[in-house]
């Protein structure tokens, strides 16, 4: 893997490199999801259409986790970019899992917790790429450059780090202190971003109100 996709960053942005796992791996898989429609669309492979993905080919992109979703989305009949988002999270993580583990840039521990559940645990080689990958989020946050001469991919990541709240790269102070920013670096991301972003505030919503239930009872 000579090039990192966007899901690929997305990824090792989700993983706590200390304790050799991911931070929540439902979160990770909406994240990484995202992150890969959002690449497509970087690359000019899927597109908007009145609210709706639509993919601009089916030749090979040189990646094979964005080979198999621009060839989902060619086969389907067109749909709204949260339902995209939300389908097979979890498989689209565990694809991009096993070609990091196969690209020897993670090593992926398998086994089971309690003898019955399996566990799927990252230990990245090389946490000096995930500092940079942190590195880049900040700058494409912060500035200086302004945003129209942020990498297309900075943007689009820090847009998704943003939209799924992962705390420990993009807090939620910052969040609020680089709105303005972060709304610009979203619209370089195209439609998946905020479609990820209210998903996993409905998301977030519907655990808070469970929870609230589940305390007052």
């Amino acid at each position: 893997m000579t090039e990192l996709s966007l899901p690929a960053k997305a990824y090792l942005l989700a993983c706590d490199v200390a304790k050799g796992r991911l931070r929540d791996r439902h979160r990770a898989g909406l994240l990484i999801r995202g992150a890969a429609l959002t690449d497509l669309v970087v690359r000019g492979r899927v597109a908007d259409a009145d609210g709706l993905a639509v993919a601009s080919g089916t030749g090979p992109t040189g990646d094979l986790v964005l080979d198999e979703l621009l060839t989902e989305i060619a086969g389907e009949s067109p749909r709204k970019w949260k339902w995209w988002v939300r389908r097979d999270a979890r498989g689209t993580l565990e694809s991009v899992e096993s070609q990091l583990d196969a690209a020897g840039v993670i090593e992926l521990k398998t086994g089971r917790v309690l003898g019955l559940f399996p566990s799927r645990r990252p230990l990245v080689r090389d946490p000096a790429l995930v500092d940079r990958l942190r590195a880049a989020v900040d700058q494409a946050l912060r500035g200086p450059l302004p945003v129209s001469d942020v990498d297309t991919g900075d943007a689009a990541l820090t847009a998704l780090v943003a939209a799924v709240e992962l705390r420990d790269v993009v807090s939620g102070r910052d969040r609020r202190r680089h709105k303005d920013r972060i709304e610009a670096l979203t619209e370089r991301g195209g439609s998946a971003v905020p479609a990820l972003r209210k998903l996993f505030r409905e998301l977030r919503a519907v655990r808070a109100s469970a929870a609230s239930s589940s305390g007052g009872s």
